[in-house]
């Protein structure tokens, strides 16, 4: 299955807790103003990658405590990276993902594609929520607007409602 990406970091301390090989695919339909990775919005962008390559990175990658899905917006690429997800976390890996999408709304979203539902149970913590440029802050961990958050997902998907992570 092919992917489209916007580009990869090897080691990443930004993404994430710990040291992360971070993936940031593109396209993205939210185009937030401020947005970090404007050049991501295109989803004829990038460049397309398989799925089995990716997962060959990951595997050969040493020293990573995770990865990150970043973007762009990587649930709009769902179907694509679900089986990846799982992949990840069949490797010991734990998986951040990022979206503008709030997670009440992935949660909706995933009723009616079971793709979305499945890259949620594959992750460990999600940043939800669009990027506001009258609420960036840049001293928050992991995120740079105030209305983001950070979602424990295993605790979260158990109870139905966002559960905030704690380090």
């Amino acid at each position: 299955m092919k992917l489209r990406l916007a580009g990869i970091v090897p080691e990443s301390i930004v993404d994430g807790p710990g040291i992360r090989l971070a993936i940031f695919f593109q396209g993205c339909p939210h185009r937030c103003p401020g947005c970090h990775n404007p050049e991501t919005h295109d989803p004829a962008g990038g460049m397309e990658v398989e799925a089995a390559e990716l997962l060959r990175r990951i595997r050969e990658a040493r020293g990573i405590d995770g990865v990150t899905f970043s973007g762009g917006e990587p649930f709009e690429q769902a179907a694509a990276l679900a089986g990846l997800a799982e992949e990840i976390r069949r490797l010991g890996l734990d998986l951040v993902l990022y979206s503008g999408y709030t997670f009440e709304a992935l949660l909706q979203k995933g009723e009616k594609e079971p793709h979305v539902r499945r890259l949620l149970e594959a992750g460990r913590l999600l940043v939800d929520g669009p990027y506001m440029e009258a609420e960036r802050d840049l001293t928050l961990p992991y995120r740079g607007s105030r209305n983001q958050r950070l979602i424990d997902l295993p605790r979260s998907l158990a109870a139905g409602a966002a559960v905030e992570w704690e380090a």
